[in-house]
């Protein structure tokens, strides 16, 4: 079954009872039980399990063609399950560039208990190998990677991840299940920070961990998700769902009017630099053509100057928002340092652009107008 149908279906189905073709949602937190104490209909207490929880996660896994998915309440909070089901002494491999939310995770909240952290361009293998340990549990790649949008050979690191025993975990966020199959590449997990372009609407939070096969590390993500109990709402895996049934369209949509932006921008007088994997100037354009269906909708631009120039051009869009965030239909720019403080390795001279549904010619004219 090809990904457009899957995204309409997977999860929904007509409602027995009142045949309506749209899910209901069941906000209850607690089910009643039989006379002899059983729970014959599946759910005990909503921290556990939800009927719109199980039908998002059900989905989920269907989309990223796995075995099973846990649905959280946020990207960090499925981001903090992968790593509390290690133990302490573990050692981690995790990209330098990573999102700087989970950078911080490792470096200030799982070091504080003993999980150990080797950060390292994931572009360079053999980087990768030397940083690998005995103890190497986890190995974590995030690609194209937030804010410079570095391409990854996911194939090539998961050899290095096998031979080591540990396991691999590919965060598809920004190139989503339409763009990116990472299990058919050889990655174990796959997590997901579904406000992004899962959600796709700027109006839900959400995150979820997908494994390949339904085993026992699954089991441990489970165990943490109903006894951590970061779980997402009943209306918030409504509005994920919902907003699924529509991902491949909008991704290609997204992709097509990235790209034209990316080459005008990769052109202009006033930028230094376009940080964009579906240009290809891009260091790692060759990879992600073999790997990616499309480019994805996120593009990073440096632009001549400093700071203060770079939050000038903010200050002269107007189609652009000036919000934090991507994945939404409407186009943002945000100064990802000041975003990031203290610590950050992103120029300052840098602005990321979450490309939209709007027009593309109308992006390209707010842009120019923008850096004049």
């Amino acid at each position: 079954m090809r990904i457009e149908t899957i995204a309409v279906h997977a999860g929904t189905d007509v409602d027995p009872g009142t045949g309506a073709v749209t899910p209901a949602i069941h906000p209850s937190t607690t089910f009643e039980r039989d006379p002899d104490g059983s729970y014959p209909r599946g759910h005990l207490y909503a921290r556990n399990s939800n009927p719109n929880r199980n039908a998002l996660e059900e989905c989920l896994a269907a989309l990223e063609g796995g075995e099973a998915a846990a649905a959280f309440a946020s990207g960090s909070a499925a981001t903090s399950a992968i790593f509390q089901s290690l133990a302490p002494g573990d050692h981690v491999v995790a990209p330098a560039d990573a999102y700087h939310g989970t950078s911080r995770l490792l470096r200030e909240t799982f070091s504080r208990w003993g999980l150990e952290t080797t950060f390292v361009d994931m572009t360079d293998v053999a980087a990768v190998r030397a940083a690998i340990r005995a103890s190497t549990k986890l190995v974590w790649v995030e690609t194209p990677s937030n804010p410079l949008w570095k391409v990854t050979d996911i194939a090539g690191i998961g050899e290095l991840a096998r031979a080591a025993g540990a396991r691999y975990v590919c965060d598809n966020t920004t190139a989503t299940p339409v763009l990116q199959s990472p299990f058919r590449l050889g990655a174990d997990v796959i997590v997901h920070a579904t406000t992004k372009y899962l959600g796709g609407h700027s109006d839900v939070m959400g995150g979820a961990v997908v494994t390949k096969t339904r085993d026992r590390f699954f089991d441990r993500i489970r165990a943490i998700q109903a006894s951590g109990g970061a779980v997402p709402s009943p209306f918030d895996c409504w509005l994920v769902l919902r907003g699924i049934r529509t991902l491949p369209y909008r991704m290609r949509a997204h992709s097509a009017n990235a790209l034209a932006v990316a080459t005008f921008l990769a052109r202009h007088p006033r930028v230094e630099a376009v940080h964009y994997p579906g240009l290809p100037t891009h260091r790692g354009h060759d990879v992600a053509a073999r790997q990616m269906r499309a480019f994805g909708g996120m593009v990073s631009v440096q632009v001549k100057g400093d700071r203060a120039r770079a939050m000038e051009v903010t200050a002269r869009v107007s189609v652009f928002t000036r919000a934090t965030s991507f994945g939404g239909t409407e186009s943002l720019i945000e100064h990802r340092a000041s975003i990031e403080g203290a610590g950050t390795r992103t120029p300052e001279n840098l602005l990321r652009l979450s490309i939209g549904l709007e027009n593309a010619d109308d992006l390209i004219e707010d842009l120019d107008q923008g850096l004049a």
